[in-house]
């Protein structure tokens, strides 16, 4: 079981490691941005997070990896995926918008261009949710990060639970209130991903576990 569990930590590592960093770096043409690894993996690791951690994070990258024939700017793609949820306070609003900054200033510090300063930043602001209709890399972002709605219900369940003890300072009937606001959002749209490699392996799951996780809410 030890040895299962090494090889499941160090098959993590190598999907956010310094090497496949360095790699989406150079591609945008930006060097020399070891200690931005760094700092992001230790404010993904940061205290108070429970589901927005390093392995959403990996989750997301391995998503990517298995969508990335599907990406116009695969770099980009990639590089706001690793910024989408760098910062993350419950209690604020503006966490996607913040993360979105932080990578464009560590992109126009390192000389990219700022074409491509401005779509990363688009990209990152995707993961708010609130546009029901994307295309193109921006609904790529978007299914990547909602692939854990479609996930087994062993999975989903502790990704509710996750959140939960996020939000863990909001009352009980307040949180069920907006959490299940939140999640009959994501039923009321007429698909819930945009790309059919998303819909195709997600879509009916997602649903159940959506309605699933109201009903528990409502009862709770």
């Amino acid at each position: 079981m030890g040895s299962q569990t090494q090889q499941k930590n160090d098959a993590a590592a190598d999907v956010v490691s310094l090497a496949r960093w360095r790699v989406v770096c150079s591609a945008l043409g930006a060097s020399d941005c070891d200690r931005e690894h760094r700092k992001l993996l230790r404010t993904w690791a940061g205290f108070g997070r429970h589901y927005h951690t390093v392995d959403h994070l990996t989750a997301c990258l391995r998503e990517f990896d298995r969508a990335r024939s599907l990406a116009a700017r695969p770099a980009e793609v990639e590089l706001g995926l690793w910024f989408h949820d760098a910062i993350y306070r419950t209690y604020r609003s503006d966490n996607e918008a913040r993360s979105a900054e932080w990578a464009a200033r560590f992109l126009a510090s390192h000389g990219v261009s700022s074409d491509v300063v401005s779509r990363v930043r688009e990209l990152i602001l995707v993961t708010a949710h609130s546009a029901a209709v994307l295309t193109a890399d921006a609904a790529l972002v978007a299914d990547v990060d909602l692939s854990i709605l479609g996930q087994p219900t062993v999975v989903y369940d502790e990704f509710e639970r996750n959140v939960r003890k996020e939000y863990w300072w909001v009352p009980k009937r307040r949180y069920g209130d907006a959490r299940s606001r939140i999640l009959q959002g994501f039923l009321a749209r007429a698909a819930i991903y945009h790309w059919p490699h998303f819909r195709e392996s997600y879509e009916e799951a997602a649903r159940k576990n959506l309605r699933r996780a109201i009903d528990a809410l409502a009862s709770s």
